[in-house]
């Protein structure tokens, strides 16, 4: 079932990237890669309860790892109009226990139900993490964990969280962070 799911996700995303723009050329050329590194990072991480994904994109690492994770709820947030309505529909084709945010992540939080918590966030490649992730911060289970997709292995210093373990993947690192208790 898992690789019907997996299959039905990269049959999806190649059809919605040849009309807007959900990857890249590279991404695109080593799609499989990108899926096993997902996959892996599931198996590392092992999402449990609410997970976030932030700047969801195409949905890598997001779709891959939500459908290796069934027992997780991920949350995407997505500001790009194009790209979450093409996530939408993948998650209701892939039947994936998640919920498809399209907006810009502080405008999210305002909505988010005060007692909903993450106990992963991931994201790939957005922005300076430092500048994003103590918004959530508050939103987080204690002992919550960040996961970062990125090139290098070194740790960003991000205010209110602490460097974990670094994975090495396929196409670059795998960088944890702790939540500091609040």
């Amino acid at each position: 079932m898992t690789d019907e799911r997996l299959a039905l996700y990269e049959r999806l995303l190649l059809s919605w990237n040849e009309k807007i723009n959900l990857i890249g050329p590279e991404a695109r050329e080593n799609l499989d890669a990108h899926i096993e590194e997902a996959l892996t990072a599931a198996s590392i991480l092992l999402p449990r309860g609410n997970v976030l994904d932030f700047g969801s994109g195409g949905g890598l690492p997001a779709i891959p790892m939500a459908i290796a994770s069934p027992e997780a709820v991920f949350h995407l947030v997505e500001s790009d109009q194009k790209k979450w309505a093409f996530l939408k529909r993948a998650v209701r084709e892939c039947r994936l226990n998640a919920v498809v945010h399209g907006d810009r992540l502080a405008r999210v939080l305002t909505r988010f139900p005060p007692d909903l918590r993450f106990s992963l966030v991931t994201s790939r490649a957005v922005g300076k993490p430092h500048e994003w992730l103590p918004l959530l911060a508050p939103w987080m289970t204690e002992g919550g964990r960040v996961a970062l997709f990125q090139g290098p292995a070194e740790a960003p210093s991000i205010a209110g969280f602490r460097a974990g373990q670094c994975f090495p993947l396929r196409r670059g690192h795998l960088v944890t962070f702790h939540v500091e208790q609040q």
